[in-house]
């Protein structure tokens, strides 16, 4: 159904003080899950992310790419092998990690953005030493905890207009190369970026009160609210990770965190741009 011109300009008009309160301001995406194996969810949030870029907002993109590593590591002959959720990475896996997401994963959205109109520079956290890491632990092999960001290269693509594209690799002091958590790079860009809000796109709507009802949808949560809701077993599984990421985002500094559903097309325009939002939002 065609939309009338009166309700265009209500949401133009209703979208107005969320231009205003990002105007200029961070917001880091952290790009996974469902939306990005899906090439029409694919193409909605790229055409978000330049939509918002023109204007004002100044989007940084933070993307794994774990379905390709999966799919590459297959091709070669090797089956992929987790340890407490986390990918073990040996040598070879480390070099196939490092050649799909800063290669073709990172290029991919690069081309896709640009395609959208938008200016876009790919990056990964080994340029410049951007992303250090320390090693997680030896049963996971080459898998990096981040111990700090380096902004610089960051800030000057923001500054001369582009949206930083950043594939989720780092490396130690000696140079040496990890995989990394992409939700833990994300939430760590994010707060030395002094970011307005992190989103991180995923495969369920946010918390619910009930896993199988999803009218039970929890909006906000305060940091300190955390630990109840991981005892009633509202936070359990994968998204204890994810929510420990957003808590330590706003700790460090970030306004806000969200956890959004990346299936639903325009998620983070929604979330962003009207009264309404979507997911559910952490604060500290």
């Amino acid at each position: 159904m065609k939309m009338a011109n009166s309700d265009k300009a209500q949401v133009l008009a209703e979208a107005l003080p969320y231009l205003q309160k990002y105007n200029h301001k961070v917001v880091v995406v952290k790009y996974g899950g469902n939306a990005m194996v899906n090439e029409e969810l694919k193409e909605a949030v790229m055409s978000d992310i330049v939509l918002l870029s023109l204007v004002g907002i100044r989007i940084v993109l933070v993307h794994g790419g774990g379905p390709e590593i999966t799919e590459t590591l297959a091709a070669l002959g090797k089956e992929s092998r987790f340890v407490n959720g986390l990918r073990y990475t040996d040598e070879e896996t480390v070099r196939v990690v490092q050649m799909v997401l800063a290669g073709k994963t990172n290029k991919d959205l690069v081309g896709l953005l640009q395609k959208n109109n938008g200016r876009a520079l790919g990056l990964c956290g080994i340029d410049g030493k951007m992303i250090k890491v320390k090693k997680v632990n030896a049963d996971v092999g080459y898998v990096g905890e981040v111990t700090g960001v380096e902004t610089k290269l960051i800030n000057d693509a923001l500054d001369m207009g582009y949206i930083p594209v950043i594939a989720t690799l780092g490396c130690d002091e000696d140079g040496t190369v990890y995989n990394i958590n992409a939700d833990a790079a994300a939430a760590r860009i994010a707060a030395e970026l002094h970011a307005e809000s992190l989103i991180l796109l995923t495969d369920i709507r946010g918390l619910l009160t009930d896993k199988n009802d999803e009218s039970t949808l929890i909006f906000s949560v305060n940091a300190s609210g955390v630990p109840a809701l991981i005892r009633q077993g509202i936070i359990q599984g994968g998204m204890i990770p994810k929510v420990d990421c957003c808590v330590e985002a706003v700790r460090r500094g970030v306004r806000q965190a969200n956890i959004i559903d990346g299936r639903v097309p325009h998620s983070i325009l929604i979330e962003l741009l009207t009264d309404e939002g979507m997911g559910t939002m952490f604060l500290g």
